[in-house]
């Protein structure tokens, strides 16, 4: 029997990943790109064009791929997801970071990275990549994360710990986690929050909807917008008078936050777009006077 081939191990997946209808197909050429991630992951480096695979990864390959093409997240596969630069834990029960978010944290990088004693909150903080990316550029800050589930801060907190990084993790409510010496201190608060309207959920790709808790893709509301009006009303006790909230929306919403922020009475308020794809929306306002 013939043995298979990286690159043909790689095709077939492809093939596989690209006919099921539990993925959603937004990306092109990222069904390729999890083909080879899955076969790396195999291998335990990265997979040559013609390198030929013994029986035994070939067949643990496509078992792999078979679990993706159901839909379970190539992050919940592995285990680990890179956010830039740093292999994340990732784990059923928690989020999983986007890599659209390495966007949100580097608008809060820049902002930080020119004060003398920086303070940055990430809020629904998840499993910590946004504030332990921040922790890693800008290893002068003081950086704490805020979650309302315990799984959630757990793995925050066991990512910190396995990757070096000083930030601090607490269960809680948007801005009840945080200590409250840090009222009127914090220079910039992060937040992904979940967006989508409560009635729109089951619409969801079953890659999301079936392997994400239910409370980080909507907040419950009709409109998708009830956390970002809590963090608009909550957030400028905790800011410092120059201090900015950067709020990371789905592009079609970014209008809707921008309107939250400025009749909040945020300052600047402005959608910059980015990340890798140039589509990411981070809505950016400045504490109100």
């Amino acid at each position: 029997m013939r043995r298979v081939n990286a690159h043909e191990a790689i095709g077939s997946g492809e093939k596989i990943l690209r006919a099921s209808p539990a993925i959603d197909h937004w990306q092109k050429g990222r069904e390729r790109i999890e083909s080879e991630e899955l076969l790396g992951f195999v291998l335990g480096e990265e997979p040559l064009g013609g390198q030929e695979l013994p029986e035994r990864a070939r067949r643990s390959f496509m078992e792999l791929v078979e679990r993706r093409a159901s839909g379970e997240p190539v992050a919940l596969i592995t285990g680990s997801i890179e956010f830039l630069g740093l292999d994340v834990l990732a784990e059923a029960g928690v989020f999983i970071p986007r890599h659209s978010s390495e966007f949100l944290a580097i608008q809060a990088i820049r902002r930080l990275k020119g004060r003398k004693r920086p303070i940055h909150a990430d809020i629904a903080t998840g499993s910590g990549a946004v504030a332990l990316a921040v922790a890693d550029r800008v290893p002068r800050a003081g950086v704490y994360g805020t979650d309302m589930a315990a799984d959630a801060v757990k793995l925050a907190r066991r990512n910190a710990k396995r990757l070096g990084l000083k930030a601090s993790f607490a269960r809680g409510d948007l801005f009840a986690g945080l200590p409250d010496a840090l009222e009127g201190s914090v220079d910039v608060i992060t937040i992904h929050p979940p967006y989508v309207p409560v009635d729109e959920v089951e619409d969801l790709p079953d890659e999301v909807r079936a392997f994400e808790p239910t409370h980080t893709l909507t907040d419950g509301s009709l409109d998708g917008m009830e956390l970002v009006r809590r963090t608009a009303e909550e957030g400028p006790a905790w800011l410092t008078k120059q201090g900015w909230v950067l709020v990371e929306a789905d592009p079609d919403a970014a209008r809707d936050v921008k309107r939250v922020l400025v009749r909040a009475g945020f300052r600047g308020v402005a959608s910059t777009k980015g990340g890798e794809l140039k589509v990411t929306r981070v809505v950016v306002g400045r504490r109100p006077r």
